[in-house]
């Protein structure tokens, strides 16, 4: 199935692991032009080296802190400079982070929402005459099934993940107009660099526990019966960005193995 992704501009934000890396694979495999965006250019780099050998695809890196607009915009501009425009947002930076009302600071906002809420936002707006300019754009945001219906003790990223979802489906009303589609898939537990650092230092306590062990253990509440992998994240990503997803915009996609208790 040709995607009609060839010569698209793509940009990635949290690019250079888990499902941000994987989805710039794939778009990098069917053909896109593509912009992985993450804090630090050593692990850019290195990714931009394991996308190339996957794919041969044409990848760049650009090191911002998508919480810092006038860093979001310099990020654009060189994209726009290397490629020539932007047809493509994936907005995917930011990590897991969880804890109750009552431990939760006011600074574990601060970060949460500067990350994945700021962030979106600055982004979308600073790619935004791009994207119109484009006449098929595309905006997929990351977000979770615990933004559809948190759980206890999910705080703050059940709350900036239900931000993520709105913001989704208000953009995808006001961006019609110009054919810019905006969806956002809910990721469950993947296999991703967050969760293999949390085995990390599991295992520093117990030599015992295994990565295997730690798969399995988040595994046992899946109805798949087994943990995701972060391309299978990345394919969606990658389908809706294309033109065989020309008539989806404003929805929610649960990619989570069947865990989430809402559709």
């Amino acid at each position: 199935m040709d995607l009609e992704l060839t010569g698209k501009v793509a940009i990635v934000t949290g690019g250079s692991d888990g499902i941000g890396k994987a989805a710039a694979a794939s778009m990098a495999r069917e053909g896109a032009k593509v912009a992985i965006v993450g804090r630090t250019q050593a692990k850019l780099d290195a990714a931009i080296t394991e996308i190339k050998a996957e794919t041969d695809g044409e990848v760049i890196g650009v090191a911002a802190d998508v919480s810092v607009e006038s860093d979001v915009q310099a990020m654009v501009a060189k994209v726009v400079d290397e490629f020539g425009g932007v047809d493509i947002l994936v907005n995917n930076a930011g990590t897991s982070s969880a804890t109750t009302l009552e431990l939760m600071t006011d600074d574990d906002l601060k970060v949460d929402f500067g990350i994945k809420i700021y962030g979106a936002i600055y982004c979308a707006r600073a790619v935004l005459p791009y994207l119109k300019a484009s006449g098929t754009g595309a905006i997929i945001n990351t977000t979770t099934p615990g933004g559809k219906a948190s759980g206890p003790g999910a705080q703050p990223t059940s709350l900036s993940r239900a931000s993520g979802i709105s913001l989704t489906k208000s953009w995808a009303g006001e961006l019609a107009e110009h054919n810019i589609r905006v969806n956002t898939i809910c990721v469950g537990v993947l296999k991703s660099g967050q969760h293999r650092t949390r085995w990390e230092a599991a295992n520093k306590k117990d030599p015992s526990y295994t990565l295997e062990n730690h798969w399995a253990t988040f595994s046992a509440g899946v109805p798949l019966g087994r943990i995701g992998e972060a391309r299978e994240a990345g394919d969606v990503i990658c389908f809706l960005a294309s033109a065989r997803a020309s008539y989806i915009t404003g929805t929610a996609v649960n990619v989570d193995g069947g865990t989430a208790p809402v559709v």
